[in-house]
């Protein structure tokens, strides 16, 4: 986890044209680095370095060291959480911490010297079967719930990209409809809806500016709501209860491929940055390996 600091370049100035004039405390600091990040991130972020603050027990971002960062992992690795969770609440940490260092903030970055995790990959685990997949959309009762997951399923979006829809972003297309999608980085992409979905989404339209998907009392939904709806609907089915809303976008990338959907399509569709990451779909359910051909 952590470096010599013999291996650590010397530290990059202040970033141009940022100023840190404004930020007279943390949580100013904090507010400045979510800017611009999707909502999804910033629940998930405001939540990491809220542990994180939590540990330091009224220290200071100026104030944390490196072994600041060691006895936050350790305390993390003892709670037994996952290599992927705590990867992820480490990244937060050095993220916000580089950030600080870049903009003047601090003067160095003590997460320079702690390295994450190592990521074991599992994604075959996670992707459901189309048979898997179609049995637990039908098998949901409720209507407005189950155009949800097959929203999910079939446009491949991430759940606060859906969560943070309004019927503005909606447009008929063919006969269908495309939906226009933020993204990380604030990075918009548009999907077609088929003519089923786009029959069955009209059965909850209101206005323009209403959420796509709404409450009783006509807001978003929350991300928490979206995760119990699908866990409750893939126990439903006998998925098990690790499903979440993320195995419907796998679902999709993985079941896109194998009816010979091209790669860099997927990868326009899912929004992914790099084409990498979606190939990691292909090597996770191979079609073929040199197994095969061993007598």
């Amino acid at each position: 986890m952590l470096r010599s600091p013999m291996d650590i370049d010397r530290q990059s100035p202040p970033t141009p044209g940022i100023s840190i004039v404004d930020c007279r405390s943390d949580a100013e600091l904090i507010a400045l680095w979510l800017q611009g990040k999707s909502l999804c991130t910033q629940q998930a972020y405001r939540s990491d370095i809220a542990a994180f603050e939590a540990f330091l027990d009224n220290k200071t971002l100026a104030q944390v060291k490196v072994d600041d960062l060691a006895a936050f992992t350790s305390a993390l690795q003892q709670q037994g959480y996952a290599v992927s969770s705590l990867r992820r609440r480490l990244y937060a940490v050095k993220s916000l911490l580089s950030f600080a260092t870049k903009v003047g903030y601090l003067s160095l970055n003590p997460s320079h010297f702690v390295t994450l995790p190592k990521k074991r990959s599992n994604l075959s685990d996670r992707i459901l079967s189309e048979t898997e997949v179609l049995n637990l959309i039908a098998l949901e009762p409720k209507p407005r719930n189950r155009i949800m997951l097959r929203f999910l399923y079939e446009t491949g979006c991430r759940v606060g990209e859906m969560c943070q829809l309004k019927w503005r972003n909606l447009k008929p297309r063919h006969q269908g409809a495309q939906v226009d999608l933020w993204g990380k980085g604030g990075k918009m992409r548009s999907v077609l809806i088929s003519p089923k979905l786009w029959m069955d989404l009209q059965t909850l339209r209101t206005t323009a500016n209403a959420p796509v998907f709404a409450t009783k009392s006509g807001r978003h939904f929350a991300l928490s709501n979206v995760v119990r709806i699908v866990k409750a609907a893939a126990k439903r089915a006998g998925n098990g209860d690790n499903v979440s809303p993320h195995w419907l976008r796998h679902a999709h990338a993985s079941h896109s491929l194998d009816r010979g959907a091209p790669l860099h399509l997927v990868q326009a569709t899912l929004g992914h940055s790099s084409i990498a990451t979606t190939e990691r779909y292909l090597h996770a359910r191979p079609d073929e390996s040199s197994s095969q051909y061993l007598p």
